[in-house]
């Protein structure tokens, strides 16, 4: 059993999530920075589905009651055994050991892999938390208890740092449609924007230059997916996450190739968009 003695602001479960359930208003879920979460699998030895946590700028304090082989992947932090700085990814705990990810330095999301998963109960084929459903285990608070599953392999040997966060300006790729005819797009891929404070597992909200309309009207609501560039009422495009409804009512101008950049994105990250056929 693991014993979370500091959760830190926000500390979830996650895997690569429930894929396969949008038609029953389920969304996918997962690790927002899923390279991160396979990598510290790998270097613990488990399944690249297995559960590890995912943790937000101030990182976590993990205390071990049993010996546990551990990864600490995606920004880069400094990471602590026992009050002692650790050199690099995989840390051998020993009983009663007490394991602290500290504050990110660059990126925002850390993720803790042990050997073995972390063996909560699935829902839907995922121990993945949900934070827009409330599907999967709840949040991490302090004083909760996670249990840890058999290990299945033996750990990697590798002591290179695996922790990491994008630098200056992001680059994303957008497939445009299927509204992207609603508004006078130019400004969306002329000119930077800015990541909001405001965004979350649910969505990155941008801030700069507000899109217009070319269309009058509301469309009812229509499927939205993993990457989907929403346009609400303010004209700022808001980039779905992980954890995004299933459905929307506001027009989906495109869709960025891969979200994974964002997930280590911090606020007032600049973000363009470069069209793909």
């Amino acid at each position: 059993m693991i014993t979370v003695l500091r959760a830190g602001p926000l500390t979830t479960v996650q895997d690569l999530g429930r894929p396969g359930y949008a038609h029953l208003g389920v969304p996918r879920s997962g690790a927002l920075d899923v390279r991160s979460l396979r990598r510290g699998n790998e270097l613990v030895g488990n399944d690249p589905a297995a559960a590890g946590l995912e943790t937000t700028l101030m990182g976590c304090a993990l205390r071990f009651e049993t010996p546990a082989v551990v990864a600490v992947t995606g920004a880069e932090a400094e990471v602590r055994l026992d009050r002692s700085p650790v050199a690099g990814a995989v840390v051998e705990v020993p009983a009663g050991g007490v394991l602290d990810v500290g504050r990110a330095r660059r990126g925002v999301r850390s993720y803790i892999a042990v050997a073995g998963g972390i063996d909560v109960e699935p829902v839907l084929g995922s121990r993945s938390t949900d934070t827009l459903s409330g599907l999967g285990p709840p949040r991490l608070v302090d004083g909760m208890t996670l249990p840890v599953g058999e290990v299945s392999a033996a750990p990697f040997a590798l002591l290179t740092d695996t922790r990491h966060a994008p630098g200056g300006e992001l680059e994303l790729r957008l497939r445009l449609g299927p509204r992207d005819d609603w508004f006078e797009i130019g400004g969306l891929l002329s000119t930077a924007y800015g990541i909001s404070p405001l965004s979350n597992r649910v969505g990155c909200r941008l801030a700069g230059t507000a899109l217009t309309r070319t269309q009058p009207g509301e469309l009812p609501p229509e499927g939205v997916v993993l990457g989907a560039v929403q346009v609400p009422a303010d004209g700022q495009p808001l980039i779905f996450l992980a954890d995004h409804p299933t459905t929307g009512g506001y027009p989906v101008i495109g869709v960025v190739d891969d979200v994974t950049p964002l997930a280590q994105a911090r606020p007032g990250s600049t973000v363009r968009f470069r069209v793909v056929d």
